[in-house]
């Protein structure tokens, strides 16, 4: 009991002096209102220059830092990257392709279409020299939709739109899309398209109001004559010089049909009216003899419906 007495007692005496044992727990705060802060306006970061990381910083990130990378950031030279991609060539814009600067009574000419049975009176001074091309033309075709636009392709790599009889610069276009020499040039039926084949073993069809090549038709033969089919102005037939006739699709640029008969080189092709047939001519000479051969093609079955061999003997005289 004594001792109970003086231990009781002993904590008495520190109450008594001011002391406790623990402090009293701390009071929970009291919930304040806190007024609404509109946001930041947004700002759309800049980016930072790149610059070259140190080999510090890339490795104590965690990434795996390659031999050749540790070169390169030692070094303080930046990852290389590939070059840009080229711009497509595209022919510059000369002339004007519109009608807007042609005489008047030439453009009514144009406009009028003759009756049947009436005469043209044959010009006798010459109206125009068109003057451009630098080697010989082998090729001329007129626009069946725009009368007044000639197209010519040349051995100097070019095809030329020329606007004939404008009174300022009839040279219109200069297309240089082709390699080497072109040998044919053709106007699609119904729109400012242009058609050309050369010896670069293709044929490359062209906007000729933007001077924009559209596509491209390779080939394994140089081309040697190109036409439109007349029913249908997405389809074209090409003669090359290996004796090969193919139809092309321009909206794919696939050739969806061939036509092989072991013939010599490709002269002229020519459409029925329907466009379902066409016929070709080939030349093929050997000694002193020139076979020049007619095929009639069937363009669905592409089978021939009949050939004709025309042979002329050369005499010496």
């Amino acid at each position: 009991m004594d001792l109970l007495s003086a231990a009781y007692g002993a904590a008495s005496d520190d109450d008594a002096d001011g002391t406790s044992a623990s402090p009293p727990p701390p009071k929970r705060p009291r919930w304040g209102f806190t007024p609404y802060l509109p946001p930041p306006p947004f700002t759309t970061p800049q980016p930072a220059p790149p610059q070259p990381a140190p080999l510090l910083a890339a490795s104590s990130s965690g990434r795996y830092v390659s031999k050749r990378e540790r070169a390169l950031l030692a070094a303080g030279s930046e990852v290389p990257r590939p070059p840009p991609l080229e711009p497509e060539f595209d022919s510059p814009v000369i002339g004007s392709l519109t009608d807007s600067n042609i005489r008047a009574d030439i453009l009514r000419s144009l406009r009028c279409q003759p009756k049947p049975g009436s005469t043209n009176n044959t010009p006798l001074k010459l109206s125009v020299s068109l003057r451009s091309h630098t080697k010989a033309v082998n090729c001329v075709d007129w626009s069946p939709s725009h009368g007044h636009l000639l197209a010519s392709a040349g051995m100097d790599h070019t095809v030329h739109i020329w606007n004939v009889w404008n009174k300022g610069n009839t040279i219109s276009r200069v297309l240089k899309h082709h390699t080497a020499a072109v040998k044919d040039v053709r106007w699609s039926y119904h729109q400012p398209v242009l058609l050309s084949g050369g010896f670069d073993c293709s044929s490359r069809l062209v906007d000729a109001e933007e001077g924009k090549e559209i596509r491209v038709f390779k080939e394994d033969q140089a081309v040697e004559v190109i036409k439109f089919n007349p029913s249908n102005s997405n389809l074209f037939m090409s003669g090359g010089s290996k004796g090969s006739l193919r139809l092309w699709d321009i909206r794919t640029g696939l050739a969806t049909k061939q036509f092989d008969r072991s013939l010599g080189t490709i002269l002229d092709i020519e459409f029925s009216a329907d466009g379902k047939q066409f016929i070709s001519s080939t030349d093929t000479t050997r000694s002193n003899v020139s076979e020049n051969t007619i095929i009639i093609w069937d363009i669905l079955r592409q089978v021939p419906l009949s050939n004709q061999v025309i042979e002329f003997y050369i005499s010496l005289i």
